[in-house]
């Protein structure tokens, strides 16, 4: 990771860590302001409720986070047992209530099983899925009834880390997850299939992809310090890399294919020119390569 004054960085990723009551549109307004550039976007949109790792991208990197965007996760989490709210989560309103105390740690890692692996999961109705180009929450803000297709995701780890029981229960979970799942759609369905509804009291984000809290700053600390994980590094952070020869990293820099270059089928591969530095993103195309994006 390097450091910046701030007022012109170089392009790259800045790994934040979230304060609770904050949007994700207002962590990249404070970056654009540290950073001194309008070209700034975040990789997957953290509630405000939720805290923890949120990946800005500045200036060049902002390419990188729709892939950044699409890499596993991992939360922390505390689901009420005994309570469902409008938004799955403690920001909303109470729908129902039921008496939790019969429930036991058992009983709550057997129901987290059926939850385990790949499933399908609807989405919390508060959510920024769009239908019919106006995001769901809005909708549902507006009095609409809204009501989400089920989509496909994968929970490689749901697992129990504490369980306080009581008419409402409380369990501190872990959970490891593809893109696209709802923690909170997961407390609910947790809640649900033990008969007593549940919600989301708190999530604080661990990890995105390969960048944890152990490389997350807080905007106070960014204030002071201003670090940035520079292009070269966020693109071996973030894809399989392939070292070329001078000759193949000249082709690159034209966004010429690579005719010779085998490459692994599926994800883009980053090329690396003999001094490091990131050129382009390619992919396998046949017995040789093509450009997918070039970032000189």
């Amino acid at each position: 990771m390097t450091t910046e004054s701030p007022g012109g960085p170089a392009s790259g990723l800045v790994v934040v860590d979230k304060p609770a009551d904050w949007t994700s549109h207002d962590v990249v307004a404070r970056i654009r302001r540290l950073a001194g550039t309008r070209k700034v976007g975040h990789a997957g949109t953290l509630d405000p409720m939720a805290t923890g790792v949120l990946v800005v991208g500045v200036n060049r990197a902002t390419r990188l986070l729709g892939y950044v965007a699409g890499s596993d996760k991992e939360y922390l989490a505390t689901i009420a047992l005994g309570a469902t709210t409008v938004t799955d989560d403690a920001q909303g309103d109470e729908t129902g209530t039921a008496d939790a105390s019969s429930l036991s740690a058992e009983a709550v890692r057997e129901a987290m099983l059926t939850l385990t692996g790949k499933i399908e999961q609807v989405p919390s109705a508060v959510s920024a899925i769009k239908v019919d180009g106006k995001r769901s929450y809005a909708r549902v803000r507006s009095g609409e009834q809204v009501e989400l297709a089920a989509r496909a995701v994968e929970v490689s780890t749901f697992e129990l880390l504490d369980f306080t029981p009581g008419t409402r229960a409380y369990a501190q979970v872990r959970v490891e997850c593809s893109s696209g799942t709802y923690v909170r759609a997961l407390a609910r369905d947790l809640g649900a299939s033990l008969g007593v509804g549940g919600h989301l009291t708190s999530l604080r984000r661990t990890r995105v992809g390969r960048f944890g809290l152990d490389r997350a700053r807080t905007l106070d600390e960014l204030a002071q310090s201003f670090e940035i994980v520079g292009l070269d590094d966020a693109a071996r952070a973030t894809f399989p890399g392939a070292e070329l020869s001078e000759q193949q990293a000249q082709a690159v820099r034209f966004g010429r294919a690579l005719p010779d270059l085998q490459l692994p089928p599926g994800a883009p591969v980053a090329m690396f020119a003999p001094d490091g530095s990131f050129l382009a993103l390619y992919e396998s195309a046949g017995a040789g390569a093509r450009p997918v994006a070039v970032f000189v």
